[in-house]
């Protein structure tokens, strides 16, 4: 018998509407799903970054299946900082 892999979502938070994310995607782990979360952050922020906007305070917020918030990766935490 196969092992059922989950479905996570990763919904986009703001002071915007949420940006809700509708397909998910199958990952193994909880920890496969952050790494993705916080390679989207770093895209969507460097696109916004090339647009004059700063959008750092978002988050995305990690969902499982019934819509439970498993984890919250904000976008501001997915950079460091250098001087």
């Amino acid at each position: 018998m196969r092992q059922r892999i989950p479905r996570f979502y990763f919904n986009i938070v703001s002071d915007a509407p949420v940006v809700v994310d509708l397909e998910g995607s199958e990952l193994a782990t909880l920890a496969d799903a952050r790494r993705e979360a916080v390679q989207d952050a770093r895209a969507l922020m460097s696109q916004a970054v090339l647009a004059g906007k700063d959008i750092s305070a978002r988050r995305i917020h990690i969902c499982d299946e019934l819509g439970d918030v498993l984890l919250i990766v904000h976008f501001v935490e997915t950079v460091r900082r250098s001087d």
